[in-house]
């Protein structure tokens, strides 16, 4: 499976939870992204979130939506996050949510890693695309 890297920006902006999940402790976010190399693409997409009364502990899922083209190919495809951090031990995995892929993308699957270096997001992509039976 190839391996594609590059850069991407994101703005975090803080929306109202429900009132179910005000009273639990929750942050929600939105998220907007534009990722930028062999995949040029912009996103939206939703994070919860919670801190830890540890220092260094919290815990996030998000849901994304990238619409754009990935080496040439165009469409659409869901991101799935589930991250953590254990008093300052990060633990990520982002993948792409089966059959969601559309356009030149369908039967896109694959795993997305994020490094930040000097406050700049990168992302490492490893992805298959199935051919149609």
């Amino acid at each position: 499976m190839p391996t594609i890297s590059g850069a991407f920006d994101v703005t975090i902006t803080p929306e109202t939870l429900s009132d179910t999940a005000a009273q639990s402790g929750l942050g929600r976010l939105s998220l907007a992204k534009r990722y930028y190399g062999a995949l040029e693409a912009s996103a939206q997409g939703e994070m919860l979130s919670v801190r830890a009364a540890v220092a260094g502990s919290a815990g996030y899922v998000a849901l994304e939506r990238l619409e754009g083209t990935l080496n040439g190919r165009h469409g659409s495809f869901y991101l799935q996050h589930s991250g953590s951090m254990a008093r300052g031990t990060p633990s990520l995995s982002v993948s792409v949510v089966p059959d969601t892929g559309t356009g030149q993308l369908q039967g896109l699957s694959g795993s997305l890693a994020i490094r930040i270096e000097d406050g700049k997001h990168y992302y490492d992509f490893t992805y298959d695309i199935a051919e149609a039976p």
